[in-house]
């Protein structure tokens, strides 16, 4: 359950205060809401994390053509600042209510360690061992990147309730899969919550109209991505607790052997949950 704390009560304790008693110290509120600056990631030792999407297909009336969930186990806190991937499966189910089979291991991933590193994951080779159709798979390590850069990055620059335009209006090179345009990230730091028995901060971020266009195994994408979520970040070792995804692509879809490219929607939900909460 989400817990947000109003101000409210430390208005009117100020204002009234107990006859004969000091007030309490001003900086308690102003703790309550401010960040703490400068405060490094503390990780003492390895955290894993359960990473799950879901795509549903769609066409254009919003009747679902397919399903499909990708699953992944992330760990971070590696030895030399490197992160791994296990236990990545993806199921495929047709319809809108047909239940998923079991996962297919995607083997190729198994043991996949990297430095922790956003940027490092856009260069041309990263993904030398993945095939070229595994577009699903690579958004795992972005997404989880996604999550520790917005999360972490600008957890010294926000201020509670002031949207914070993060300036990452530019083209997103994605190696063998295609080019993404951030149109207007915003970040928003919303309150407090409580998240594995950590105090955290409730981070919102949104982006919309972001141009997108894939060409991967003879597949081509011409489209727009619009995407938000929520990020639960610990204000003691500012680890990500939580966090969830949610994204809509449209545009035309072209298919090996299509005359022509058809209309496309894909809608996709994805929450990322501690294996090990440190408490």
């Amino acid at each position: 359950m989400r817990t947000r704390f109003g101000i409210a009560s430390f208005a009117v304790w100020a204002a009234f205060g107990l006859a004969g008693q000091p007030l309490p110290a001003q900086s308690s509120a102003q703790q309550t809401w401010d960040l703490p600056h400068g405060l490094a990631v503390k990780d003492a030792g390895p955290r894993s994390y359960r990473f799950t999407v879901d795509y549903n297909t769609a066409n254009s009336t919003g009747q679902i053509i397919q399903r499909q969930r990708v699953t992944g186990d992330y760990t971070r806190g590696l030895p030399n600042g490197e992160v791994m991937w296990k236990n990545v499966g993806v199921a495929t189910a047709i319809g809108a209510t047909a239940p998923f089979p079991a996962p297919q291991p995607q083997s190729y991933m198994e043991g996949f360690r990297y430095r922790d590193a956003l940027d490092d994951t856009m260069s041309p080779d990263f993904f030398k061992t993945f095939p070229s159709t595994a577009v699903l798979e690579r958004n795992l390590v972005w997404d989880t990147g996604m999550f520790e850069m917005f999360g972490q990055n600008y957890f010294d620059q926000l201020k509670l309730n002031e949207p914070l335009h993060a300036g990452l209006d530019q083209d997103v090179k994605m190696p063998d899969v295609g080019t993404f345009h951030n149109h207007d990230l915003v970040l928003e730091w919303v309150g407090r919550s409580r998240r594995n028995g950590q105090d955290c901060a409730l981070i919102d971020y949104r982006a919309f109209f972001n141009p997108v266009q894939i060409a991967s195994g003879g597949m081509t994408l011409d489209g727009r991505s619009d995407y938000w979520g929520e990020i639960w970040v610990s204000l003691a070792t500012k680890q990500i607790e939580y966090a969830t995804i949610y994204e809509e692509v449209t545009g035309e879809m072209k298919l090996p052997g299509q005359a022509a490219p058809q209309p496309l929607s894909v809608f996709r939900t994805g929450s990322l949950e501690a294996l090990n909460p440190q408490e």
